[in-house]
């Protein structure tokens, strides 16, 4: 199956108790948007999705009504899914912002993971210690850690068990042999809610838009057995490179290029050997504590720097 039937074939499975459109017929228009008028496959997928949520007269959220799946959070590894979860509200912090009803951890076996409650959704607040079943919530995406986030079509059932929550954690350490595509200085949407990192000044959700700067790393570590995918946020990058995000403009800005920001974090960390320790989330490790060690572990990560062949 090619990429596109296989979008085809999802976005078909999500209107199927609305609409008579088939998964050909998706992705025809799938096709024609993506060939003909070069718009990327998300963009594109978004697209179709919107047409036929018009053309059945719905918005997204009685779209996802129907199709939520029950899920661990340390399952959740993409963005603008519809899932139910079961979990104890592990830690409650205090909103930002005016449009934020509540904000937190949740967690159960698989982890922990942040959720936001908005004003709009007009729901019952979540209590400290207590477990719920949260039906009709949307993950998000954000530097890898994803999210969930509840709306006016969440339903919250407190439960009288209480949800063990388990400690995803993870350590990790090695040469860091790669850093990736989407380092650096990076542009991310604006929008209230949305976090996503613009490409080509387009956010995928809201279309052109004036993005707001952020750093960010994301490295490989390589410990001459496996590698494992990294990211640092901005207050790790920071801390690791020395480069804040003021002196990271300027240094775009005199060169007219955002790119040698991350050329200089790669020629600065890459062959260097680092442990670093956050939660596992997908097939990222979040860098929420790190540090350098002056020398590898063991004759396999100094084998893995080198490039020798294991």
């Amino acid at each position: 199956m090619s990429e596109l039937q296989k979008h085809a074939a999802e976005i078909a499975a999500q209107f199927s108790d609305h609409t008579d459109v088939d998964a050909e017929e998706i992705e025809q228009r799938l096709d024609q948007l993506v060939s003909e008028y070069k718009v990327p496959v998300d963009e594109a997928r978004r697209s179709v999705t919107n047409s036929l949520l018009e053309e059945a007269d719905m918005d997204r959220e009685e779209l996802g009504r129907g199709g939520a799946e029950a899920v661990l959070v340390g399952e959740i590894d993409q963005d603008e899914q519809w899932v139910d979860v079961t979990v104890q509200v592990v830690d409650l912090w205090e909103p930002r912002s005016d449009s934020i009803a509540q904000v937190g951890l949740v967690g159960d076996e698989s982890g922990r993971t942040k959720f936001v409650a908005f004003e709009t959704s007009d729901l019952p607040e979540l209590e400290e210690g207590a477990s719920y079943k949260l039906a009709n919530v949307v993950t998000d995406e954000y530097q890898g850690d994803y999210s969930i986030k509840l709306n006016r079509t969440t339903t919250i059932t407190e439960l009288d068990e209480t949800v063990e929550v388990g400690d995803d954690t993870t350590t990790v350490d090695g040469a860091l042999v790669d850093v990736q595509s989407g380092s650096g200085l990076i542009k991310r949407c604006p929008e209230e809610g949305c976090t996503r990192v613009l490409q080509n000044g387009r956010c995928s959700e809201h279309g052109e838009v004036d993005g707001e700067f952020d750093l960010r790393i994301k490295a490989v570590l390589d410990d001459g057995r496996q590698v494992q995918d990294v990211i640092f946020n901005r207050e790790a990058t920071e801390e690791l490179t020395g480069i804040g995000l003021e002196d990271a403009k300027q240094q775009a800005q005199d060169a007219l290029d955002t790119s040698v920001v991350a050329e200089g974090i790669r020629t600065d960390i890459v062959g260097r050997y680092y442990r670093v320790t956050g939660p596992t989330l997908g097939r990222y490790v979040l860098a929420n504590e790190f540090e350098r060690l002056e020398r590898p572990t063991d004759t396999a990560a100094i084998r893995a720097a080198a490039g020798v062949d294991r």
